[in-house]
């Protein structure tokens, strides 16, 4: 990336390196902080390429608006000297799993890790195939494959990605008690109506001896 020191700051001087399509940053090294421009699209391009800019960059601010990157801090670095940096970690493989294929849950409750490398070989991101993973199973930093010259920094027992079984919620039935309370029903409704006919005719004897 081509970078050029700005003279004048200020947010009017800001704005109008924007229109003019720079994006307006800041380069921190050894010494006093440096003010710079980038042009923003050969720093989007940088953002979203293959290399990326992790090695390199310490924060940036995008509009939330209008989605362009309106601000970014970048860290000089020696290229003979080891740099740290976070990595993203990918799940690859996780529909072939056995345990997803069963019904399990693949969780990834780590997705960043820390490296040291050169700053020309921190990886982009880091692959960690979960292919073959069952229901139960658990992988974790130190199940991490890394090219060489790449040191992990993490705690080697961290977790990285688990498979569990799924929750299955018990439903309590209730159709036997109710069929228990229909059937006393039932019969109480049936010994009031066998009941019935024996006081009409109770009653109808009366009335013909009086």
């Amino acid at each position: 990336m081509t970078v050029q020191a700005r003279e004048s700051l200020g947010s009017r001087n800001t704005r109008r390196l924007r229109r003019q399509g720079l994006v307006p940053g800041v380069l921190y090294g050894r010494g006093e902080p440096v003010a710079i421009s980038i042009e923003e699209r050969e720093l989007r391009r940088a953002l979203t390429g293959a290399a990326g800019l992790h090695s390199i960059l310490k924060d940036f601010q995008v509009d939330k608006v209008r989605g362009g990157v309106v601000h970014v801090d970048l860290q000089e670095v020696r290229l003979d000297q080891t740099i740290i940096a976070s990595v993203s970690v990918h799940l690859i493989g996780g529909e072939d799993s056995p345990g997803v294929r069963e019904g399990g849950v693949l969780s990834q409750p780590l997705r960043e890790i820390q490296v040291e490398a050169l700053p020309l070989e921190i990886p982009e991101h880091i692959d960690l195939d979960v292919s073959h993973m069952a229901t139960g199973d658990t992988l974790r930093i130190s199940d991490i494959a890394v090219p060489d010259g790449v040191t992990l920094l993490d705690d080697p027992e961290t977790v990285v990605a688990t498979v569990t079984a799924p929750t299955r919620e018990e439903v309590v039935e209730e159709e036997v008690e109710e069929g228990e309370e229909g059937a006393e029903g039932e019969a109480a409704e049936g010994e009031a109506a066998e009941g019935a006919p024996e006081a009409e005719a109770s009653g109808g004897e009366e009335s013909a001896e009086g």
